[in-house]
């Protein structure tokens, strides 16, 4: 009977543990969304007992996860309540943005804020190796300055194709050729030895995290669902509902790049004609012989974005349409034939425009939004 006994214990020890984690990381994300709250109020919230907030944010204080600041002038009769907020400098995030012959490194805090950045090129002709070497550099460059008291908790990489979360791995990058690449295992490897060394990687692809970051960093009510697409070379969406990301079942959601937007119309990089990519990409804004987009090569190309926007308003219904990528330094010799496009089928079918803005992170967006990951698979754990 002894024995039968033991596991049960173990069992219930491990629970609680999970419990005790999954209430430390609810108080950060909480204050993440909502900063300066007191104890009271995040016991509220997260509905636990004050006695067990007060412990677990003196545990996260100690640690650097959270800070407290300067008291609140409530004007009540009694000791007046002490606002937290996440620490801003000591846990820190690594984003990566792996690009079509180039690598962007951000380094941020737990919110956002970027503290420093680094790029690099690779050889796209080269195997994914030198990818790999090039990525690893930067890091290590981004983090060269690092106080005695920072720790880099997490990096998120941005990888240009579907990911395959279950076998962690990147399934294929199309313009780089790359099929079932074991991508984070290849850097762990890579950073063996470093100050990187054994920190935990996360990976997903290039336009879900752009869509983390406008979640996760400075996150809105009013934006939920969100739904994020890409424009470069290829053309990609990430979709956040309620705070998880949707990435379908073998990792490959967004791909929308290669939805048919006209039937026999120009041939994509996958082999079928009238893709969006082949319509809206980088290669369809270069006109033969030409050094840079032409004005009508642009104003097409926004009218089928508009079309693309609309089609996947229709599918989704989010509450905001976010652009980014290249193609968005286009300003609005791309945005207002979008905006034009998508005005007109709402007036239409006499609905409401969805609201449409450009991604807050700029050039940013995708090494920002690798960040996030990070942070979101780290006090998320439990999500997709």
């Amino acid at each position: 009977m002894l024995m039968k006994a033991m596991p049960m214990k173990a069992e219930s020890s491990s629970g609680q543990a999970q419990l005790k984690r999954a209430n430390r990381m609810a108080l950060i994300r909480q204050l993440r969304v909502q900063p300066g709250q007191s104890r009271v109020d995040l016991a509220h919230a997260l509905n636990l007992t004050k006695s067990t907030v007060s412990a677990l944010a003196r545990e996260l204080i100690d640690e650097g996860w959270l800070l407290e600041r300067e008291v609140l002038i409530t004007g009540d009769v009694g000791r007046r309540p002490t606002p937290l907020f996440v620490d801003p400098t000591r846990m820190l995030l690594l984003g990566a943005q792996v690009g079509i012959g180039h690598v962007r490194v951000v380094l941020t805090s737990l919110t956002g804020e970027v503290l420093s950045a680094s790029s690099a090129t690779y050889d796209t002709d080269r195997e994914v190796d030198v990818c790999i070497l090039a990525l690893t550099r930067t890091l290590l460059d981004t983090t060269e300055a690092l106080g005695e008291t920072q720790r880099i908790i997490g990096i998120g990489l941005g990888l240009p194709g579907g990911v395959d979360q279950a076998h962690n791995q990147l399934v294929f990058a199309p313009h780089l050729d790359w099929h079932h690449v074991p991508f984070g295992a290849l850097l762990q490897a890579a950073l063996r030895g470093t100050p990187l060394s054994g920190v935990a990687i996360f990976m997903q692809n290039d336009a879900d995290v752009a869509a983390l970051g406008e979640t996760e960093f400075n996150p809105s009510p009013m934006a939920d669902p969100l739904l994020l697409v890409l424009v470069g070379e290829g053309v990609g969406a990430g979709l956040v509902v309620g705070g998880r990301l949707l990435t379908g079942a073998r990792g490959l959601a967004g791909e929308v790049g290669h939805m048919v937007l006209q039937i026999d119309g120009p041939l994509c990089s996958c082999g079928r004609r009238g893709c969006a990519e082949a319509l809206i990409g980088s290669r369809a804004l270069m006109q033969q012989g030409e050094q840079a987009p032409t004005p009508a090569a642009v104003a097409k190309a926004g009218r089928y974005l508009g079309v693309l926007l609309q089609n996947l308003a229709a599918a989704y219904d989010p509450a905001c349409i976010v652009l980014g990528g290249a193609a968005v330094a286009l300003g609005d010799a791309l945005l207002a034939p979008v905006r034009e496009t998508l005005q007109q089928y709402a007036q239409a079918a006499g609905l409401s425009e969805p609201a449409l803005r450009v991604s807050r992170f700029g050039d940013d967006a995708i090494a920002v939004g690798a960040a996030a990951l990070a942070g979101y698979r780290l006090t998320q754990p439990t999500l997709g």
